[in-house]
């Protein structure tokens, strides 16, 4: 039986023009369903039934007829749009050092942004002493000049500068890892879809494990904390979610944290999806906690505060001597139910994410670092309180939003945004692709 949850707009996967939608249940899953009067009838998977829905949304406000009527083709951000910017992402190349089968931004051949006119974006975008701003692409380390973009970020007066790379080079030119920490790189984001090179050959096109250690390694010896960032692909690597964090986990205090993004069919993607090509954000937190064995608990994976509760969830954990991990926060503790600003979930995740300056001085590698060298001081309140900074670690997940699946509920509380043109939009109505007719399942 089929039944209207809820009403908001979306847009044709074919000509992207805005239309309305609805959430519909069929059984236990819920389905956005919309229909353009060129293109016909479309229906996406958007919740599995694993999870209660309606609990992990919350009292999210709809949208009013009328209401945003230019979005998501009218952005930069409309008085309409509910967050203000946590993450500002900057491309400063389309070039890539691999050829990628799922790629949001479709790096591959293209040409570098002109130093000039990145140093300008960057003196355009930062707000002095608040800003975070992640350097993308392509893929930013096939510039030789990236430790001089960092630099002009921090004098711009950008508080963090975030890396978003495959690690290739980090692994191979440990003194460009070097320049680039002492340029003001703050940390690493660095793509991790699994610990068998099946998977990385399968979405990635060649072996890439030994990689991703060697240049966690690299960073560790510079202090640069590193978030792995896995692409969940089904039938590819989502048996793989435990592992992952595992594997994360051993590596701390090197490893910040674990950041998955199910995939999301924009920019270069083998084909449009149907239904079992989609990997849902209940999917997610049912995978971590089963295939974590005790590791994770489900209680303390929380719907994001910052974006819309389906966008993702956050974990917050300390990793202890004997590799488990102690969470900080968990569902129902009241404090963390309400909506945040993104000011505030900034300063959280970059203290989380980023290592203590403390650490600069212990170039030890991070196999060495056995977690035992700081427990003596639990006993004291700053005792626990460095230990607790060094081995802080993180689970979080960002549910990019496609042409089938994009809800513009959703989409104005993003608080990730691109700078492009003198404008901040929203990321997932900046890289929204449509698809063709014959490839839809609608």
């Amino acid at each position: 039986m089929r039944t209207i949850l809820r009403r908001t707009y979306s847009v044709c996967p074919v000509c992207l023009q805005r239309i309305p939608a609805v959430h519909t249940s069929r059984g236990d899953e819920v389905f956005l369903e919309k229909t353009c009067p060129q293109h016909g009838d479309f229906s996406t998977v958007l919740w599995r039934g694993v999870r209660d829905l309606e609990a992990w949304r919350g009292n999210q406000p709809t949208i009013a007829e009328g209401e945003n009527e230019q979005c998501p083709h009218g952005c930069g951000l409309c008085p309409e749009h509910r967050q203000s910017t946590c993450c500002t992402v900057l491309e400063v190349t389309k070039r890539c050092n691999l050829q990628c089968a799922f790629c949001f931004a479709e790096g591959g051949q293209g040409e570098d942004i002109p130093f000039d006119l990145v140093r300008e974006r960057l003196r355009a975008l930062a707000v002095p002493g608040k800003t975070l701003v992640q350097l993308s692409g392509g893929e930013p380390t096939v510039r030789d000049d990236l430790p001089l973009i960092v630099a002009s970020a921090k004098e711009a007066g950008c508080k963090y500068v975030q890396l978003n790379t495959n690690g290739i080079r980090l692994a191979e030119d440990e003194e460009y890892v070097r320049r680039l920490a002492e340029a003001g790189l703050s940390f690493v984001f660095m793509q991790f879809d699994g610990t068998d090179d099946a998977i990385h050959r399968a979405l990635r096109g060649r072996e890439l494990l030994d990689i991703k250690q060697r240049a966690i390694e690299r960073c560790a010896r510079h202090n640069l904390g590193v978030t792995l960032v896995p692409t969940l692909v089904p039938g590819v690597n989502t048996q793989d979610i435990g592992n992952i964090v595992r594997f994360a986990v051993s590596h701390s205090p090197a490893v910040r944290g674990v950041h998955f993004q199910p995939v999301s069919y924009f920019g270069r993607i083998p084909s449009a999806p149907a239904d079992s090509m989609r990997f849902t954000l209940d999917e997610l937190l049912h995978a971590i906690e089963e295939q974590t064995s005790g590791l994770v608990r489900g209680d303390s994976l929380l719907p994001s505060r910052c974006n819309h509760p389906l966008c993702g969830f956050h974990g917050d954990y300390i990793v202890t001597s004997d590799r488990k991990l102690h969470p900080l926060h968990k569902a129902g503790g009241g404090c963390c139910d309400e909506p945040i600003s993104a000011d505030r979930n900034r300063a959280f995740i970059t203290s989380k994410w980023q290592r203590p300056e403390a650490e600069a001085s212990s170039p030890a590698p991070v196999e060495d670092d056995k977690n035992t060298c700081c427990e003596a001081d639990l006993k004291t309140f700053d005792g626990f309180l460095r230990f607790a900074r060094r081995y802080s670690f993180t689970l979080t997940a960002m549910a990019f939003q496609d042409a089938g699946n994009i809800d513009l509920e959703r989409l104005r509380r993003c608080s990730l945004h691109v700078f492009d043109d003198g404008k901040f939009v929203p990321f997932c109505a900046y890289y929204l692709t449509a698809w063709e007719r014959g490839a839809c399942n609608g």
